[in-house]
């Protein structure tokens, strides 16, 4: 198998974008989706970033993005980053972020895997905002494949259609 190179995506060119305040010695980012200020943090850094990405490149609706949606693996609580749900609200994509100096490894990769047990989307992205792969699951085979680019609405609804 070869070895997989990352996506070349530049998530910082959205950083202009972003709607910051500074408030009591803190830094917060205003999330399109939840409407509501939060901590500048190095994970919700990548994550808003990453919200702006699919909003403004890929035509997703942000009325079907759900950030740090609760779900249930093995019986205990877990929280997934982003999750994108089709015009059927059923969930199509699942992003897992980190924060830029945290690695991409084999863990990360597994703790996707175990948020889209209960899921089984069609696609996974695991992101740090410097390193990005996406992948296509097939759940017949057993198998995914890494895609080139990250899926618009459009092609997964096209597809989705077929």
């Amino acid at each position: 198998m070869k070895k997989q190179i990352p996506l070349q995506i530049d998530f910082l060119a959205y950083q202009a974008q972003l709607k910051t305040l500074r408030k009591e010695k803190k830094t917060y980012l205003w999330d399109p989706i939840r409407q509501k200020h939060l901590v500048l943090l190095p994970e919700e850094f990548v994550r808003q970033l990453v919200v702006l990405y699919l909003l403004e490149e890929k035509g997703f609706n942000k009325n079907r993005i759900g950030i740090e949606k609760g779900i249930k693996v093995n019986g205990l609580a877990k929280r997934c980053d982003i999750l994108v749900y089709n015009q059927l609200v059923e969930p199509i994509l699942l992003v897992e972020c980190k924060a830029p100096e945290v690695a991409l490894n084999q863990s990360t990769f597994e703790q996707i895997a175990r948020y889209n047990l209960p899921l089984q989307v069609d696609f996974l992205m695991v992101t740090n905002g410097r390193q990005t792969y996406c992948c296509k699951m097939d759940y017949e085979e057993e198998s995914f494949e890494f895609l080139e680019e990250i899926p618009s609405l459009e092609s997964i609804e096209s597809s989705s259609d077929s």
